[in-house]
């Protein structure tokens, strides 16, 4: 099926690793241009290599999505470079505190994680949606989480900014739906990868005394489908809410979890 984003210009946040650098290179493999944005510009060159390997243009921006200025840059960057903006992936985030209850939460803590994770979304869609609205289409669609749609002792601050998240999602969905802009949530559940075993996973074997492995296997579990997800299984899931195949989709939160949140 031809998914209809061979030229289209992306913007992916987050690029360098797991989750960012498998959907960076799934858009590549679609034909996309891409314009990969994040802070640290020595992570995300490799990953800039491997597109430019597969014949796809390519150009890297330094960003903090923290910064309304940086965003702003990263716009004109992409239509300096291309000439348009069709697509942002919003990658970038972060997990904020592991296994600390909302009270042993600081206020620091909980503001980092809350500022990155939504108000970085949100200053990265303000920037490329005025060239979006005036070309009249756009596809957005943000990463979130699914303990932002359903709460997880132990990670408030992270589940607060992933709630937050859908709320920006939908709002940003039917403000702008008027101009053929798409604009869509991935709520991945647990990932496979460094994050997930050497945080989220230590975190419990360390709590139940048990091994990582059993505690790998625990999560598991919790699962319709008793497997977690690859970052390749959510790199499908905003290759189609980026594509003309899902044109009539739009303020969704589609969880990408092998069956929990929703069932």
């Amino acid at each position: 099926m031809d998914l209809g984003l061979h030229g289209k210009t992306v913007v992916v946040t987050g690029p360098a690793k797991g989750m960012g650098r498998a959907v960076t290179l799934a858009f590549a493999a679609e034909g996309a241009r891409l314009v990969l944005a994040g802070r640290d510009m020595a992570a995300i060159a490799p990953v800039t290599q491997e597109v430019c390997g597969l014949g796809r243009e390519c150009i890297e921006t330094r960003c903090d999505l923290t910064s309304e200025r940086d965003c702003k840059l990263l716009a004109e960057a992409a239509l300096d470079a291309f000439g348009s903006i069709d697509v942002l992936v919003n990658v970038a985030g972060g997990s904020g505190p592991i296994g600390k209850t909302g009270v042993e939460t600081t206020q620091a803590e909980f503001d980092e994680i809350v500022t990155l994770n939504m108000t970085g979304c949100f200053n990265a869609m303000r920037a490329v949606l005025p060239a979006m609205i005036a070309s009249k289409r756009g596809k957005i669609v943000n990463v979130g989480g699914t303990f932002g749609m359903r709460g997880r002792a132990g990670r408030l601050a992270y589940s607060a900014s992933k709630w937050g998240l859908r709320g920006i999602t939908k709002s940003f969905a039917l403000e702008v739906g008027i101009h053929n802009i798409n604009v869509n949530c991935v709520a991945p559940g647990m990932v496979d990868g460094p994050r997930f075993r050497e945080k989220v996973c230590a975190d419990m074997a360390r709590n139940l005394g048990i091994s990582l492995e059993e505690a790998m296997t625990r999560h598991a579990a919790d699962y319709a489908m008793k497997r977690v997800s690859t970052d390749a299984d959510v790199a499908n899931a905003c290759l189609f809410l980026a594509s003309d195949v899902s044109r009539q989709i739009t303020g969704v939160d589609l969880p990408v979890d092998g069956g929990w949140a929703m069932l």
